[in-house]
């Protein structure tokens, strides 16, 4: 009974959010499992009478970790907050570390709307046909990325030619509690190993949280809007709603 009211408030407190967002005239329509993730990038486009890019995270994320992106080629973990420029892509920078024509479509040989796609009717990669066969998860993409990677459907490319930094393999911690602050709900367990796979360790510390356990504090509140946690699980990770993929330890 205890572990239903747990979730009930939790439930609650995710509704109260929304209906926060309602109140403030910002209620959004939810994503389709192929619209989740993806984010609008116009620092210049429409300046310069271009359509905006519109960037699938899960196309992106089928083949290449989120560290790659975030820390090694150095996108900004807020939309347009790179301020990426066409010049800036074709020295080899940012998209242009990829898309050179000998890791992916080189920009300088695609058409424009093939990026350049906001507002237009442009034929992409199938959703459906990438995904198929991948592990179905509740929410998001409906699609379990991480069982995914497991089961090798996506084999993550983690490091790029002239643009990484070799590495020493660091040794991780160990799975550990994290006590939940509403009585009866069930605790959190965090896998430094499971999130090692796509972020490794720079994308989390130290910008986001401390290196010291337990020292950076926040609530559900600040994950639903969109802080530590919430910075990745709402926008392009699994999102808060789908409670049971962290609170997994019963009280």
């Amino acid at each position: 009974m205890r572990l239903r009211l747990g979730f009930l408030v939790l439930f609650l407190l995710s509704a109260a959010s929304l209906f926060a967002d309602q109140a403030a005239g910002t209620k959004k329509r939810r994503p389709l499992p192929d619209e989740f993730g993806n984010v609008v990038i116009n620092n210049y486009s429409q300046k310069n009478n271009v359509a905006p890019v519109v960037f699938s995270h899960w196309l992106h994320r089928s083949k290449y970790s989120c560290r790659l992106c975030h820390v090694d080629i150095g996108f900004a973990m807020e939309v347009n907050g790179t301020g990426i420029r066409e010049e800036d892509n074709r020295k080899g920078l940012y998209c242009g570390a990829c898309h050179n024509g000998k890791y992916a479509f080189a920009a300088q040989t695609a058409t424009c709307d093939r990026c350049h796609s906001s507002g237009k009717e442009v034929a992409h990669t199938d959703f459906a046909a990438l995904t198929s066969g991948y592990p179905k998860g509740r929410f998001g993409n409906n699609v379990d990325w991480e069982q995914a990677e497991i089961a090798g459907k996506v084999k993550l490319i983690d490091t790029l030619p002239e643009v990484s930094v070799k590495r020493k393999p660091l040794d991780l911690q160990k799975d550990y509690s994290i006590e939940a602050k509403i009585d009866g709900l069930p605790q959190i367990i965090f896998s430094h190993k499971k999130h090692a796979v796509w972020s490794g360790c720079e994308l989390c510390h130290p910008d986001i949280f401390s290196v010291k356990t337990g020292s950076t504090k926040y609530s559900m509140q600040d994950i639903f809007a969109g802080k530590y946690c919430g910075l990745c699980h709402g926008s392009v990770a699994f999102p808060a709603a789908d409670c049971q993929r962290c609170h997994v330890k019963p009280v």
